[in-house]
């Protein structure tokens, strides 16, 4: 119906006026189109959003423990780090006193282990960094294996408490257990890297 209408048209009408109907006839589809990809692109799709740049890095604080400085087992940890895709943000050589190692591991007071923790911890320098990557606190978590590094000998022979670790005491390294620790125990050695609110209790040696 609207196409013998068209054709109506064209018929009656002058000649100019036919031919300017039949330009604008062929334009508008055209106009159309142009109309439909613009709005196409216009709309904000998540999946673009997401990879550009919306999936936040974490922070989480690692530490190499005095027998894997005086083992010589830091370049070999730093290696691991960085090939499993961290940033070092910030690193430093830390000798910590009892009052320090104490204050660390606050939650462990009451336990037996307590003392001969802050003996170790005191027994010669740690290296305290910031690691950061998306997931951070995970994958760091992840890639030194369990507490005990016996268990982790067995379990996670890849891990890096396997590679260096003794026992639950002296595995060799740390990694926050958590989000809220690893805002803690940052603030704890670098005050100027702290992005929350001070977190008391954590669980992990």
């Amino acid at each position: 119906m609207a196409r013998s209408f068209i054709l109506f048209l064209v018929v009656i009408l002058p000649h100019n006026y036919s031919v300017h109907l039949q330009m604008t006839l062929r334009i508008v589809p055209f106009l159309a189109k142009f109309l439909c990809f613009f709005l196409l692109l216009s709309v904000p799709f998540p999946c673009w959003s997401s990879s550009n740049g919306s999936i936040r890095n974490e922070k989480t604080l690692a530490m190499i423990k005095p027998d894997g400085l005086f083992g010589n087992y830091t370049d070999r940890i730093k290696n691991v780090i960085l090939e499993s895709g961290f940033i070092i943000f910030k690193e430093k050589v830390v000798q910590l006193d009892e009052d320090s190692a104490a204050s660390f591991y606050a939650e462990h007071s009451t336990r037996s282990f307590f003392s001969s923790l802050v003996k170790y911890m005191t027994s010669g320098p740690v290296l305290v960094m910031v690691l950061e990557k998306e997931n951070a606190v995970v994958d760091w978590r992840t890639l030194i294996g369990p507490t005990d590094a016996r268990k982790a000998k067995i379990s996670h022979p890849h891990s890096i408490r396997a590679l260096c670790g003794l026992d639950s005491e002296k595995n060799c390294v740390h990694g926050s257990d958590s989000t809220q620790s690893a805002e803690r125990e940052i603030s704890f050695f670098f005050k100027e890297v702290s992005t929350g609110g001070v977190v008391t209790e954590h669980d992990e040696l």
